[in-house]
This record gives C-alpha cells, structure tokens and sequence, in this order.
C-alpha cells in the first residue's frame, strides 16, 4: 500500500510568533505613516462638510469612471463636482459607525503603502488614468477575497447614489422627477 498522506509545512509556535510580530509591525507602520501624511486628518475639504482634501484626488478619477455614458465629456466636470458635494452630504447623514467605515476604506485608498499593492495604482491618483482606474475597479470586483468586492460595491453604491439623486442626471435616464404636489 502506498503512503498517500501530504507532508504538512512545520509551522511551528515560533512561526507563529514571527509572522504576527511581522504583521503587527506593518499595521504599525502603516497606521503611524498615515497619521504623519495626514490622511487621517478630520478637517473636510474647503466647501464640504465630510470629505477630506486627502479624499479628492480618489474621488475625483474614481467619478468620471463609474459616470461614462451617463454623462457628456462636455459637462463631465460640473457632474463630478455636483456628485462630490452629493456624497459629502449624503455621508454626513451616515452613522458614526458607518462614516468610520468610510473613512478607513478612503484611507487605504490613500495611503500609498496600501494603495500600490490593493489597487494596482502605484503613483498617486492624480496620474491614473480612466483606464487605470476601470482596472482598479475591476481587479477588486473580481476579487477572490470578499473585503475587496465588499469595497467595489460600497464605492460604486455611494457614488451612483450621489449621482442619481441629483436632477441633472434624470435626464439621462428618462425619470421626469417627483410628482408636484
């Protein structure tokens, strides 16, 4: 009779030990990296309530990707705007526990030690392009691990809620608006 059993990697209790430590020491790193970058700052953006100067950049190449065809290149910049301001008050009304959330996943997003690795945008979001970031988009939506589709969705969730609860875009899909009372 043949031996058909798989040799288990030792893993042993000091292993363990180093790869925790390892760990921890990254986490460290990267929550003290973020704190001195300032992505953790509270303080919003000139004109918002919420989203912080450290957001914008994401924001502003995530928009225009996830608003193609609903939106002419033309008017493209008063629609990000428009659905900028339309997050910032939609996540003012979000619960602590929830803008916490939000917050974290904007922060990984930012911070480039995070960022490089989880997304494939290794420079900062100011030089992504469309396509780079669609293939953001779509490394995370096909993600085998289910944070990062979880975090697809949110993003994609909140940005085409701001949108589509904006006027200007019912014109685009055919919705004439609440009924006037």
């Amino acid at each position: 009779m043949t031996d058909t059993t798989v040799a288990a990697p030792g893993l042993s209790r000091r292993g363990v030990l180093k790869v925790g430590l390892l760990g921890g020491a990254f986490l460290a790193t990267a929550g003290v990296t973020a704190s001195l970058s300032g992505c953790t700052a509270d303080t919003p953006a000139q004109g918002l309530r919420i989203v912080r100067q450290s957001d914008l950049p994401f924001l502003r190449a995530l928009i225009p990707v996830l608003l193609a065809g609903a939106v002419p290149a033309e008017r493209m910049a008063d629609a990000v705007q428009g659905t900028l301001q339309s997050l910032d008050y939609s996540l003012d009304r979000l619960s602590p526990e929830m803008l916490k959330l939000t917050r974290q996943l904007f922060d990984v997003l930012a911070l480039p030690l995070t960022r490089g690795p989880l997304t494939g945008i290794w420079g900062g979001w100011e030089k992504a392009g469309a396509e780079d970031v669609q293939n953001f988009l779509q490394r995370w939506e096909n993600s085998s691990i289910s944070l990062l589709r979880l975090g697809h969705c949110s993003l994609q969730q909140m940005v085409l809620m701001a949108w589509y609860g904006r006027p200007e875009s019912w014109v685009h899909c055919g919705y004439p608006g609440p009924p006037k009372i």
